[in-house]
């Protein structure tokens, strides 16, 4: 028998522990890996590389609405070849949570974002009808929505002119996603005439939550940002311009510090696995005290025996390790395949590799004391049962 069938067979000679103990590892690294490369989505710096739209929103907070007025300013910017500007509307319909519904201008909005398919009737209907509205396919059919249906909606937010939050709009429009991608985020948004809401809204009418801007060449994406920031800087609406990942992003720590929590997760998923990995081998130590004494009989050093029990800790913790990398790394594929680029969680080499260094240091610290144990022990003394 070689060393390595030696280290196996000793592994697994209590099959029923180690395959539970081994499922262990595996379901924590899968949860490292999903949440290590969640936490350097939101740790990561701004990376303008290859962006082809900007989001512009106000320095203090993205609550703090813009006024309209910057549009044209923007517009005029170099690089730049198209705004959109749009107003979170804060709509419900009905009994059902809230919709991600925002107030835009029907062409900038066909202009800047392409992804969006309709028919071009769709999108002339919207820009001429006053209290027109379009709605995702996904949208739409959870609601059984139709095209010429009038959608009742509440505003949480915007309250119109009478001091009714109820609006009611035309459905004039079901847009698609250009890819899988895409289409899975027609699940939660529509669009309202923003002309309609500026004249019908109480308050707000003249002011836009976020800019969207179209770049020309992606390699211009820093310099825009920078151009526009610094048009705006020392003047009442200084702003922020960012990617729309990190836009996204930023969006969601607004939560919370989503950093952190990943950090405290992990702590608490790896403090667990360090009881079980360690207990079991702990106790496969002690079980086989008399068959360390026999291989030390044998003529096997202090030092060899001190590597067989590192070796089987090693390879418990590989075998799990990198079987729950793989699967994290599928998982995140599909997460990410769902999220669409605003969201690109993937189990990359960075990943990877944290994983492997993770690996390595639970294998030293579960399995060091097992293994000095081992080392340590007399030949008579283990022979003896003391």
């Amino acid at each position: 028998m070689t060393k390595t069938g030696f280290v196996l067979a000793n592994l697994f000679h209590k099959k029923t522990r180690t395959w539970l103990t081994l499922l262990s590892v595996v379901m924590a690294f899968v949860l490292f890996g999903l949440l290590q490369s969640l936490n350097l989505v939101f740790s990561a710096s701004p990376d303008f590389i290859g962006a082809t739209r900007l989001v512009t929103q106000s320095r203090v907070s993205f609550t703090q609405s813009l006024p309209m007025r910057m549009v044209p300013e923007m517009d005029a910017i170099p690089g730049v070849q198209r705004v959109m500007y749009q107003q979170w509307f804060g709509a419900v319909f009905r009994e059902n949570p809230q919709i991600f519904a925002f107030a835009v201008d029907p062409e900038r909005l066909h202009d800047v974002y392409p992804e969006w398919v309709m028919p071009e009737e769709h999108w002339n209907a919207f820009r001429d009808t006053r209290t027109g509205m379009i709605a995702g396919r996904l949208l739409a059919e959870q609601y059984g929505w139709k095209v010429g249906d009038k959608i009742p909606l509440q505003s949480n937010i915007f309250p119109q002119k009478n001091g009714s939050k109820d609006w009611t709009f035309d459905l004039v429009g079901i847009y698609d996603g250009k890819d899988d991608q895409w289409q899975q985020q027609t699940a939660g948004g529509m669009y309202i005439n923003h002309a309609y809401f500026a004249e019908a809204t109480q308050f707000g009418g003249g002011n836009a939550g976020i800019f969207v801007l179209r770049l020309e060449d992606p390699d211009m994406a820093e310099s825009v940002a920078m151009a526009v920031d610094k048009r705006y800087e020392n003047s009442a609406d200084e702003t922020k311009t960012q990617t729309e990942k990190d836009f996204q992003v930023g969006f969601l720590k607004q939560l919370g510090d989503i950093g952190l929590i990943v950090r405290w997760i992990l702590f608490a998923v790896f403090f667990t696995l360090l009881l079980v990995v360690g207990n079991t081998m702990a106790q496969s130590v002690r079980e086989r005290v008399p068959q360390f004494a026999v291989l030390k009989t044998l003529g096997f050093s202090d030092n060899s025996v001190l590597g067989f029990v590192l070796a089987e800790t090693v390879a418990l913790c590989a075998i799990g390790g990198l079987l729950g990398l793989s699967l994290a790394t599928l998982l995140g594929a599909g997460i990410s395949k769902a999220a669409g680029p605003m969201m690109p969680v993937a189990v990359d080499g960075r990943v990877w590799l944290s994983g492997v260094i993770a690996i390595v240091v639970l294998s030293v610290v579960v399995g060091l004391l097992p293994a000095l144990r081992a080392r340590r022990l007399k030949i008579v003394d283990a022979l003896a049962g003391r």
